[in-house]
């Protein structure tokens, strides 16, 4: 990444973030309350999240990425016991595991609010790939070629060109020009019982923000994706394009 890029990138998370917060405080209390009626316990979840490729280092033969990590907050969306009995998995299309208000929050974007803290503090950044657990990014590194470089010198974002162009889950709306791609990408290796795997959305989302990382080696052209994002975002939330 481009010295003017990183410089313009974090002076842009600063004061958008601030805006953020800001715009967003009177929504805090309203979705907390809803969380709460709608399935009591917590209102706001807390989990390990991967941010920027930090190196490799050798497990059992194999390198394995590392990546910088930190504690994401956001609103719940699922159940308290979502995770009891299957541990870390992908969240799916229509999982049976997240709550009315959950679905909502999730397809409004509304869940990832108090992220903008994240982003205020440099954890981090307005644009960028979508945060993922570490647990199942290294296990995707692994079953994707190339999968952890789209965390490579780029900080996880609240929003993202994969983030406005797809679906929540990755997966490419029936007539868009990604979806075009979506058989190249699907079970590329042939393996038997492997359709509608959740690698294959993530191999679409991975287009993307390679797409976006290529943009951070020119000024401009950083210049020009970074706010067309941001503009989108509201108009993807207000839409509720997510799914």
């Amino acid at each position: 990444m481009l010295h003017s890029v990183r410089l313009a990138k974090r002076l842009i998370d600063i004061a958008g973030s601030a805006v953020g917060l800001a715009l967003a405080a009177p929504l805090f209390p309203l979705v907390a309350a809803v969380v709460y009626l709608d399935d009591p316990g917590p209102v706001l979840y807390r989990q390990r999240r991967a941010g920027m490729l930090k190196g490799f280092e050798d497990r059992d033969g194999l390198p394995q990425p590392v990546f910088a990590e930190f504690e994401m907050y956001k609103f719940r969306s699922m159940r308290v016991d979502a995770e009891k009995l299957t541990g870390a998995i992908l969240a799916q299309e229509n999982d049976p595991r997240i709550t009315r208000v959950g679905g909502f929050l999730r397809k409004s974007r509304l869940d990832e609010l108090p992220q903008l803290w994240h982003v205020f503090r440099g954890d981090m950044s307005l644009v960028g790939p979508r945060p993922e657990r570490p647990e199942l990014l290294r296990n995707l590194a692994l079953a994707i070629p190339f999968f952890e470089e789209r965390m490579r010198d780029v900080k996880p974002g609240l929003t993202g060109l994969a983030q406005i162009s797809l679906g929540y889950t990755g997966r490419a709306a029936e007539g868009s020009d990604a979806a075009s791609f979506a058989e190249a990408l699907t079970n590329p290796f042939e393996l038997d019982d492997a359709e509608d795997a959740p690698a294959d959305d993530m191999r679409m989302k991975l287009l993307f923000d390679l797409a976006y990382g290529a943009t951070l080696e020119d000024f401009w052209s950083f210049i020009q994706t970074e706010l067309e994002i941001i503009f989108k975002t509201p108009i993807v939330m207000a839409r509720g394009l997510g799914r």
